[in-house]
């Protein structure tokens, strides 16, 4: 597989208040649709893996069926669990440049998936941009997408707080989920992996940052200058 990392989430409860905070703490944060109705807003680097912000509704498990019958099995419990564990990185998603061919190597490898579903979003500036994901059926596993049509990573970026890439994905992978997180990362440096008793992300380093954040500010995520 050719996947690398695209986008680690974080999970608020309050996205507008939640981008406030992080321009805040001096990142360029831009929300992913018009502001009044966007749930989703992304922290960009000139390349590499970025950081999404994402809410969505407390009261999921109420439409669980509806979320697997529109992604498939196993996306009910994904997004249930992302409000359900509060404030934190929640998930983290592999961008893959040979999707449908990465994706038949998944299910040979025996790792079950919802459905593949487009998708189109339109930027506050009125530009489209689509793509495609794939939730496994294991809400642990990291999720696959494809590249945005057309890219979105900005010819400059510029964070008050000098941050310049994401460097560093720290997870815990769980014994029955080792071997597949491995072979999915496959030799994506950014990552760094240990055992643990559940798979999830514990926390990121930022390449630039000047100083520590202040805590209070990051809605229960880790957030670190590189090492």
């Amino acid at each position: 597989m050719r996947t690398r990392c695209s986008h680690v989430l974080l999970w608020v409860k309050d996205i507008h208040q939640a981008v406030q905070d992080f321009r805040q703490l001096g990142f360029t944060v831009d929300y992913a649709t018009k502001e009044k109705s966007a749930q989703h807003a992304h922290i960009w680097f000139r390349e590499g893996a970025i950081i999404e912000l994402l809410t969505s509704p407390s009261n999921a498990q109420y439409f669980k069926w509806i979320i697997d019958l529109f992604a498939g099995r196993g996306a009910g419990r994904r997004m249930i669990r992302w409000s359900q564990e509060g404030e934190g990185f929640c998930d983290v998603a592999l961008v893959s440049d040979d999707f449908d061919n990465d994706l038949s190597a998944m299910k040979r490898e025996g790792v079950q998936t919802g459905r593949v579903i487009p998708w189109q979003r339109t930027k506050p500036n009125g530009q489209k941009t689509s793509f495609r994901f794939v939730y496994p059926r294991s809400e642990r596993l990291p999720f696959i997408v494809s590249p945005y049509n057309p890219p979105q990573y900005p010819q400059e970026t510029n964070h008050k707080n000098g941050a310049t890439g994401l460097s560093k994905v720290h997870m815990e992978v769980s014994e029955q989920d080792w071997k597949t997180v491995q072979r999915l990362i496959d030799k994506d440096s950014t990552f760094n992996i240990k055992p643990g008793p559940t798979t999830k992300v514990t926390g990121i380093e930022v390449s630039g940052l000047r100083e520590n954040l202040d805590p209070t500010l990051l809605h229960g995520s880790t957030i670190n200058p590189a090492s």
